[in-house]
């Protein structure tokens, strides 16, 4: 479970300039600010990170373009009240960090700061499976011929099961597919995608199906 590091400072931006209650569930320490001022939070102290609550009726990319020079240097998360995949591309487009929706769980929230902190990606569920999908017919469409013998050394480590959870995610499956397929429920579904990411040492889904389609190493 993601426990919220106190010393951390999470600015966020939005059109009212006020906290919202879940906010201040995650980040008691969280400042709030709105875009056209928010040049002077980030001159007032120290940034860790930006949580960009979208205006409605602006292009993702021109509110983020609206930052100040000081925050473009921070990683941000664009937040969404009605998040779509087409919306949360162009963010990752213009350079957001994460992408999710405004009024997430405080627990959720903390697991996204964690992973933009340490650099990687939140992509939500929903343009994840988008693009494991993607990835599993880029693969199909790049060679007929079986992998050799050799390029199954990802699953080594795994049991028999997960490594039928990870084939079956690499082709594109989201977590009700898979257990339907496999005959087990969603809950372990999730708790062996979770066993598997750790075992491989890999950040995410979308990373997961390169390795499993033959197209990443697996990283430390």
């Amino acid at each position: 479970m993601a426990v919220e590091n106190q010393e951390l400072v999470h600015l966020f931006l939005c059109p009212h300039g006020r906290m919202l209650p879940r906010w201040r569930e995650a980040f008691q320490a969280g400042k709030a600010g709105k875009i056209q001022s928010a040049g002077g939070s980030a001159r007032s102290g120290k940034v860790d990170l930006v949580w960009l609550r979208l205006a409605h009726g602006l292009p993702v990319a021109v509110q983020i373009e609206q930052l100040a020079p000081q925050l473009k240097l921070i990683p941000c998360v664009v937040l969404s009240d009605q998040p779509t995949d087409e919306e949360a591309l162009a963010a990752f487009a213009a350079g957001a960090r994460g992408y999710c929706n405004t009024h997430a769980a405080a627990q959720l929230l903390i697991q996204v700061a964690a992973v933009v902190l340490q650099g990687g990606l939140w992509i939500g569920e929903s343009l994840m499976q988008r693009l494991v999908s993607a990835t599993s017919r880029l693969q199909a469409a790049a060679t007929t011929v079986p992998l050799p013998q050799e390029g199954e050394t990802w699953s080594k480590d795994l049991t028999g099961r997960e490594k039928e959870v990870a084939s079956t995610l690499a082709r594109g499956a989201s977590n009700k597919e898979i257990a339907r397929a496999l005959g087990i429920t969603e809950r372990t579904v999730k708790a062996h995608v979770g066993a598997v990411l750790d075992k491989l040492q890999v950040r995410d889904r979308l990373q997961l199906s390169l390795i499993v389609n033959g197209r990443a190493s697996k990283q430390a």
